[in-house]
């Protein structure tokens, strides 16, 4: 067991910092938006990550997961990498950390696969995974919105999955992953994320944003997984 929980951690921090996927930069939106033909869509969405287990130790994003449908190779797997001007702290009375993802990938079928965070407070440093699981809509290029995705870290019940492995165990425990789990919602609030997106990226001030809302959070696929996982390391 402790030979499969420290794979899986490996699995984890391999899937932000390995060579087993490719380092990419989130669309940088600084100036005019065009497509030519043959483009994909730009994606947007909003993360807003929490933890309720250990409320001292706030997830912050620093990989948003996205694999090409079967991924074999590296350039299947991407890792899309938020910078400064994409994080948002809120306020303390509402804790957490919001991201304002964006997403463009090569042509094909991709799938959206979760999104790791750290969550940092001296002396402990623990490492989390938000499991989402939810393939990219296809469609002409453009800019498309998927929704926002609120991931709140809670107690673990059971045999639930783990917001995040146990090794190292006392960094994992004290930063409340290795004994928590996510719950996850998805929904639509443009009509809020609108305003923040266009502050910090303005070419997006004239541009016509399509919808596309990621469907519900399947907590059985996650939990599926997160357990196939588990199998892969033993």
């Amino acid at each position: 067991m402790l030979k499969a929980i420290a794979s899986l951690l490996c699995v984890v921090i391999g899937l932000a910092f390995s060579g087993c996927a490719t380092r990419t930069k989130m669309p940088a939106l600084d100036q005019a938006v065009a497509f030519a033909p043959g483009d994909t869509p730009i994606y947007l969405m909003t993360v807003t990550l929490r933890n309720d287990n250990a409320p001292r130790y706030q997830p912050k994003m620093i990989v948003a997961h996205v694999e090409k449908n079967g991924a074999t190779t590296k350039a299947d797997r991407l890792n899309f990498l938020p910078e400064r001007k994409a994080q948002h702290a809120l306020d303390p009375e509402e804790l957490g950390n919001r991201c304002f993802v964006r997403l463009q990938t090569p042509p094909g079928d991709y799938t959206l696969v979760g999104f790791t965070s750290i969550c940092s407070g001296f002396p402990f440093h623990g490492m989390t995974t938000a499991p989402l699981l939810a393939s990219l809509p296809q469609g002409a290029p453009g800019i498309v919105y998927l929704g926002h995705v609120a991931a709140t870290v809670r107690k673990r019940q059971g045999d639930e999955f783990r917001a995040g492995p146990v090794i190292p165990l006392i960094d994992q425990a004290a930063t409340g992953l290795s004994g928590g789990t996510y719950d996850i919602a998805v929904e639509d609030r443009w009509d809020d994320d609108a305003a923040e997106f266009i502050a910090r990226f303005p070419a997006l001030k004239n541009v016509t944003v399509a919808k596309n809302i990621l469907p519900p959070f399947d907590r059985a696929k996650a939990q599926a997984w997160w357990e196939g996982a588990l199998q892969n390391s033993e």
